[in-house]
């Protein structure tokens, strides 16, 4: 009696660990395209993703590039300092989005291009996402906000 008791528990144990297995492994495959991993325009520049992947781009709006054309389509350039990326975007631009202030957008690099389906802007006139930091200071291009005096970027 005392060994079926046994062969009963190690069978429901290695069904346990059969099934924790399987839904680890569904859940990494159904969140494989739901992750929109940060690249900044270096990367995006030395290792340009194909164009089906929808990922997040993020530096500074390039003073002077942006351009609004018919309708709400806007072009600008986002760089780090080390690569500049071309973005379009169709839809109305946050409020706060501006020339040399950091952004996030959203979207798929094709021919050349970050076809952006979304743009992200700074919340207030300091902050900047932290990816957006490190990419800018791995470029040299990041100002402390108490720097601001010498019109260099400012972030927190």
């Amino acid at each position: 009696m005392k060994t079926l008791k046994k062969q009963r528990r190690i069978q429901v144990i290695v069904l346990a660990f059969v099934a924790l297995t399987i839904a680890t492994g569904l859940i990494g495959f159904a969140m494989k395209d739901g992750i929109n991993f940060f690249r900044s325009p270096t990367e995006v520049a030395a290792d340009p993703p194909p164009e089906t992947e929808l990922f997040r781009i993020g530096g500074l709006v390039e003073a002077g590039s942006l351009v609004r054309g018919q309708g709400d389509v806007a072009y600008f350039n986002v760089t780090d300092g080390g690569a500049t990326i071309p973005v379009t975007f169709t839809g109305i631009l946050p409020d706060l989005f501006a020339e040399n202030q950091g952004m996030i957008g959203q979207g798929r690099y094709i021919n050349g291009t970050f076809e952006a389906v979304e743009i992200l802007a700074k919340h207030d006139e300091t902050y900047m996402p932290k990816e957006v930091i490190d990419a800018l200071k791995e470029q040299d291009m990041y100002r402390d906000p108490e720097d601001a005096s010498d019109g260099h970027v400012i972030a927190n």
